[in-house]
């Protein structure tokens, strides 16, 4: 059928055109209105394939984001019901100070006050209750009453029993009511030497007791004196007192009195209040400060009150036969809250000291042996950089 012949079919179907050109016309018209609204249509196709591309964009955007909200919102609400538990364990802590410190029991007062008072960042607990002459008072009666004498060093050491190796290192447990630990007994005395740092008061600090072993070459040690430790935070390279290493002053001045702790030419433990000079005056090989002395020449220090508190400890003695003991006292432990000096001083009787003194404790207190430490420490944040160490070679 040609194209005249379908225009003619549809000019009768619709009987509203007079003529076969009136019928092209009317169709042209409407293909070009058709095209029109089709073209002016396209950009609204267009602009809504556009904004719901960018709805879908955005919706996968906005899934992660939402994610990561709800993540920062559990950690914020976790973060804050564990700063509202650590707050009220320290309430509760505060309060049972409080009620210790006023409470009816002087010796639990006492006891709980020179413990607070031998740390170094929990001294301030006890002046939220106590004023600095109350606590000073406390202080004054429960201590160990200050040695006027010195070791005076035998001779010849007391042969040792037959069947002792002298090169044997015997490690045993002790325990009492409040403590754990260890002693370490070295049968030869000349193996135990004092480490100490290449030089004082500098940024580096100090070095931690398994890093003094580890560069000696050593295969025991434990920590030595104290430090500057303002806060708990020192870094353990200002020591306290004195130092002599290999017989010489290598930290401190020679008209320092104060007790001192080391070893002479002979290998004799020496323990007693004198000053730098009077010490390089007995040929002490290694020595440094701290304190209080224990036993002195087979007698025990006289123990006022309850002789301390319970805290973290280490000490040093040795035995009629040169034998030296090394203890390191566990303490701030569920296992283990810790011991006074009046603690040590038994034990080191009971293991046979004819000389032994206290050093450096709290935190500082550590055994290593072989490469493993065998104590607990005290501190959060691991084993404390100290400044002079006591080693086993």
């Amino acid at each position: 059928m040609t194209e005249n012949e379908k225009l003619s079919g549809a000019l009768k179907e619709t009987g509203s055109f007079t003529s076969i050109e009136e019928l092209m016309k009317f169709r042209e018209v409407t293909e070009d209105a058709a095209m029109e609204t089709a073209q002016s249509a396209m950009p609204v196709v267009q602009e809504e394939e556009r904004i719901n591309a960018k709805s879908k964009k955005k919706t996968r955007h906005e899934k992660p984001k939402r994610k990561r909200r709800l993540w920062l919102v559990v950690i914020g609400r976790l973060f804050v019901l564990l700063l509202v538990f650590v707050l009220s364990v320290v309430a509760l802590l505060l309060g049972i100070v409080g009620v210790v410190c006023k409470g009816p029991s002087p010796a639990m007062r006492d006891k709980l006050v020179t413990t607070m008072m031998e740390t170094s960042a929990a001294k301030f607990v006890a002046g939220i209750y106590l004023s600095d002459e109350e606590i000073q008072e406390i202080l004054d009666k429960n201590k160990l009453v200050e040695f006027t004498e010195v070791t005076e060093p035998v001779e010849d050491f007391v042969p040792p029993a037959e069947d002792v190796d002298i090169s044997d290192i015997e490690i045993v447990d002790v325990t009492g009511p409040t403590y754990r630990g260890k002693m370490m007994i070295v049968q030869d005395p000349s193996r135990v030497q004092l480490a100490t740092l290449s030089a004082y008061n500098t940024e580096a600090g100090g070095k931690r007791v398994e890093d003094f072993v580890k560069e000696a070459g050593a295969i025991a040690g434990i920590n030595g004196a104290g430090f500057a430790d303002e806060g708990g935070v020192g870094d353990g390279g200002t020591p306290v007192g004195i130092v002599i290493h290999d017989s010489k002053l290598v930290y401190g001045v020679p008209g320092s009195v104060g007790d001192v702790i080391g070893f002479d030419q002979e290998n004799h433990l020496i323990v007693g209040t004198m000053s730098a000079k009077e010490a390089l005056e007995k040929n002490m090989r290694d020595a440094v400060s701290f304190g209080p002395v224990l036993v002195v020449n087979g007698k025990a220090a006289e123990v006022s009150g309850t002789g301390g508190g319970l805290n973290p400890r280490t000490a040093i003695g040795q035995r009629a036969d040169g034998a030296v003991l090394l203890l390191v006292i566990d303490g701030r432990q569920a296992h283990s809250i810790g011991a006074s000096y009046e603690d040590l001083i038994h034990v080191m009787l009971e293991f046979g000291a004819i000389n032994a003194a206290n050093l450096d404790g709290g935190s500082s207190s550590l055994m290593v042996y072989e490469d493993e430490i065998i104590t607990i420490c005290a501190s959060l944040y691991g084993s404390r950089k100290i400044p002079t160490a006591f080693i086993v070679k």
